[in-house]
């Protein structure tokens, strides 16, 4: 049988037979996504919170799309509030999301950087990030949080949604401002 093998191989060779391609990585296709979105601005507001008196309520919501040489970055504010950034980064381990929350004088809020991995099972418009053991321990309860972000076909309509054990608690549907 091993003589076989390179008779084989010379055969395909001038067949010209191909090696199947490698499945795109999703967390790939998802970075090209938000890549493909840089400088677009959004703007929206809560539609769902699982606290009628969410800080959120009644006030308008907005991102713009930052692209950087280490990933993604999405400054968000609501309403006069500009402290929180969410931040995509593809480091090798896989697909990330972070929450920076910052003072106005630029220096980290006690509670910031938390967020986790993208879980497997996302698409190139949509990716769900379980909260990780940092997470877990900077925020009390928040050790199932799942924070899923997904865009439309069209590329108009951003949304944010937020689960705890397993029950939504607040989703932000944002709209493409301009085009």
């Amino acid at each position: 049988m091993t003589s076989l093998l390179p008779a084989l191989a010379a055969a395909c060779l001038l067949a010209g037979c191909a090696a199947a391609p490698a499945p795109a990585d999703t967390r790939d296709q998802f970075m090209a996504t938000l890549q493909g979105m840089c400088g677009q601005r959004f703007e929206g507001a809560l539609s769902y919170a699982i606290d009628p008196n969410s800080e959120f309520a009644d006030k308008k919501i907005s991102t713009e799309v930052v692209c950087t040489a280490d990933g993604v970055r999405m400054p968000v504010q609501v309403g006069e509030n500009r402290s929180r950034t969410w931040i995509f980064t593809r480091p090798a381990a896989g697909l990330e999301l972070r929450h920076d929350h910052r003072h106005p004088d630029g220096t980290p809020d006690a509670v910031t950087m938390y967020g986790g991995m993208a879980k497997e099972g996302g698409t190139a418009r949509s990716q769900a990030f379980l909260a990780d053991a940092y997470t877990a321990r900077l925020v009390p309860g928040a050790e199932t949080n799942v924070w899923t972000v997904s865009l439309s076909q069209d590329g108009k309509v951003l949304t944010y949604r937020l689960d705890r054990h397993d029950k939504p608690r607040a989703e932000f549907v944002l709209k493409r401002v301009g085009g």
